[in-house]
């Protein structure tokens, strides 16, 4: 048995679910089922999970799974004995979840176009796991222009396996005389490196090999929609 705002909260998720594929943040829930904090919400949540009907999945943010679901969206009458609506037994199986999230740390601004410096920061940034491959991962934001023939635009979110190591013609991140850092293709030409932009506005930069450390491969990109 759950209370009415119990209820209105796991249909909501179940919703967004469906809807995105991601469970809706702590401000989404309070907003929607009209509360005034957040700590209403992770009470409900942890009284849903002591119930059987919700579960958190680990090592993941925002990424709740609907074990159990109301068997009627119609609204129920409440009990004499409480406002409380009726069950009907959990489903055989249950559907695997869609909504794995990990919080990437975002390290600043890099450039797509001359070389900036690569800032070290605390913000972290949601992923769908789906994006990333086995690995440890961080996330950079691109600043320029110079990669837009390689579909990566100003703004975008860069998902960087971290690596010292790569092959003539992969995306890297590459830390150019410890300073700065800078999104190109990487090549090797005649006993120099050479970064190679994804514009033809821009000319290829040439380094000695001591110059540039590689400390990462493109594994994808995020773009947010205004």
């Amino acid at each position: 048995m759950l209370t009415a705002k119990q209820r209105e909260l796991i249909v909501f998720i179940q919703e967004r679910l469906e809807e995105t594929g991601v469970s809706p943040s702590f401000e989404e829930m309070k907003e929607a089922l009209d509360l005034k904090s957040k700590s209403g919400v992770h009470r409900l949540i942890s009284a849903l999970e002591e119930r059987g009907f919700l579960r958190r999945l680990p090592n993941r943010a925002r990424a709740l799974e609907v074990i159990r679901q109301p068997g009627d969206t119609t609204p129920a009458r409440a009990a004499a004995s409480g406002n409380v609506v009726p069950m009907t037994p959990p489903p055989a199986r249950a559907a695997e979840p869609a909504n794995d999230v990990i919080e990437l740390p975002l390290h600043g601004r890099i450039a797509a176009g001359a070389p900036i410096e690569a800032l070290e920061g605390q913000s972290t940034l949601p992923v769908p796991a789906a994006l990333l491959g086995p690995g440890e991962h961080y996330a950079l934001e691109v600043s320029g222009d110079s990669m837009v023939e390689a579909g990566i635009f100003d703004g975008d979110f860069a998902l960087v396996r971290r690596t010292n190591t790569a092959r003539d013609g992969e995306i890297v991140v590459a830390l150019v005389r410890g300073e700065e850092a800078t999104l190109k293709y990487l090549r090797r030409e005649n006993g120099q490196v050479r970064l190679d932009p994804a514009n033809a506005s821009y000319d290829p930069q040439f380094y000695r090999p001591d110059e540039v450390e590689v400390q990462g491969k493109l594994a994808g990109l995020l773009r947010r929609y205004h």
